[in-house]
């Protein structure tokens, strides 16, 4: 089982939505099943998958810690977790990076967001974790995202596929579904499949026949939250 963990210590940069995008995108490539963990208080990733009217993916709520979510997704079969983290590196979110495979950082080309990156790279690299960074919420035409590129490289891997400011993405989670899902052929589903293809290869995850049993629940573990409501050149041109 391949555990992917996105943190990041800025509020707001894409965790939640990266994570329930990449999810369904790795279980439409057949990578499943695929268990989710929300390790947030705010409970986002929870609250949008007790929106979700669809079979999957599998959610499974740290309790008493996260160990006992992954091995709850383990037993259910997954072969890919992906879990997102609150704001901030505390004992959850180290403890998240510890059982990471791979540490997906989402990063927006902004100063305030560059000068935040430090101290989940050095928790990372405290744990000895292969990290990438993913940038996120794109401006066509701003040469700002060229130079976060290169800033950001000098730390770590960067994505090579970008993810636009799209209201798609925002837009699609209010019945928990995914910008994909809503415009198949649209172009926020090319950036998804783009980016999600360079992450399952860096895990080393292979494409397969997709899961499709049904709404998966774990006895053990499930978060139940009922009652809750392109590419470099496209951006540096």
């Amino acid at each position: 089982m391949r555990t992917i963990i996105l943190a990041s210590r800025k509020g707001g940069a894409g965790k939640t939505t990266l994570t329930c995008h990449f999810a369904v995108e790795a279980e439409r490539r057949g990578h499943g099943p695929v268990g989710i963990i929300d390790t947030d208080d705010m409970a986002g990733l929870a609250k949008w998958w007790d929106a979700r009217a669809a079979a999957s993916p599998i959610l499974a709520r740290a309790d008493p810690d996260l160990a006992a979510g992954l091995a709850a997704l383990q037993a259910r079969g997954c072969k890919l977790v992906l879990v997102d983290t609150p704001p901030a590196v505390t004992g959850v979110v180290a403890a998240a990076i510890a059982a990471a495979d791979l540490v997906v950082i989402p990063v927006q080309a902004t100063p305030d967001d560059l000068r935040a990156v430090g101290v989940t790279v050095q928790a990372a690299e405290a744990a000895g974790k292969p990290l990438l960074f993913v940038i996120n919420r794109v401006k066509p035409r701003a040469r700002l995202t060229a130079d976060a590129a290169v800033a950001l490289s000098q730390h770590g891997a960067v994505a090579p596929a970008f993810i636009f400011d799209r209201v798609d993405y925002a837009a699609a989670k209010i019945d928990g579904q995914t910008a994909p899902e809503l415009e198949p052929d649209g172009r926020a589903a090319a950036e998804v499949a783009a980016l999600w293809e360079f992450i399952a290869n860096r895990v080393g995850v292979i494409d397969g026949e997709a899961s499709n049993d049904g709404r998966h629940h774990s006895n053990q573990g499930v978060r139940s939250t009922a009652g809750t409501s392109g590419h470099a050149a496209d951006a540096a041109a």
